[in-house]
């Protein structure tokens, strides 16, 4: 994909979707992070149906570490390996607590630092909560980047630094969330709605026609 055709792309997605955000449910940047490290390996539909009693009973990490490990898993047992991440929810509070005052650093290297928290959740925390430029790729993103030609790679590290090469400037602050929404509604893994994409034309995916499953390059992240 060329640079006239990338610029198309998101100049389509931005119309169709001027101000794009997470499906998350939150409203601090602490309550985001604790909503991203659910969020692996889970759906947001399931996050956001655990999370308005768990923020009620502990909208801070001291509030968090207060509950305890039993009392947290209490509200999130409905999560797929809540037993991890309610142990790993505890220890990020408490890193907070102890170093960053109770709020949640806005530098990669300390937001990596915290138990459950990886480059892709960091990513989010500071393109979603902090205004960061960042492009987080999950197994849509890379699923996509790959699919379409934007920004092909084998792991979602050089996916990454492929979209942040790809992507316009202007583009870059919201790109994630136009990715990540175009590949969980509409460029979808098993049969894409090629029929429905606003950027089908420019889209090099050769299967397009007759929605075949995504040629095997596109599933590694789910190994990454």
């Amino acid at each position: 994909m060329n640079a006239r055709q990338r610029r198309a792309l998101f100049t389509r997605l931005k119309e169709a979707n001027p101000s794009p955000t997470t499906e998350l449910h939150y409203a601090t940047p602490f309550q985001l992070l604790i909503a991203v490290i659910l969020s692996a390996q889970a759906t947001d539909k399931g996050v956001n149906k655990a999370t308005p009693a768990l923020f009620r009973a502990a909208p801070t990490a001291a509030a968090m570490l207060a509950l305890g490990e039993e009392g947290v898993k209490k509200y999130i047992k409905t999560i797929g390996l809540f037993n991890t991440k309610a142990g790993n929810i505890l220890k990020t509070c408490r890193l907070l607590v102890e170093h960053h005052g109770g709020e949640v650093p806005r530098e990669r290297t300390a937001l990596e630092a915290l138990p459950g928290v990886g480059r892709k959740t960091a990513n989010v925390i500071l393109n979603t909560a902090f205004g960061e430029p960042t492009i987080a790729v999950d197994t849509h993103i890379f699923r996509l980047a790959n699919r379409t030609g934007l920004a092909p790679g084998r792991n979602v590290l050089e996916v990454e630094k492929a979209l942040l090469r790809a992507v316009p400037s202007e583009f870059r602050q919201d790109a994630h969330h136009w990715l990540i929404l175009h590949g969980r509604y509409v460029c979808t893994a098993r049969r894409p709605h090629c029929s429905q994409c606003i950027i089908a034309d420019l889209c090099e995916y050769p299967h397009k026609e007759t929605g075949e499953s995504a040629p095997a390059p596109a599933r590694a992240a789910r190994r990454a």
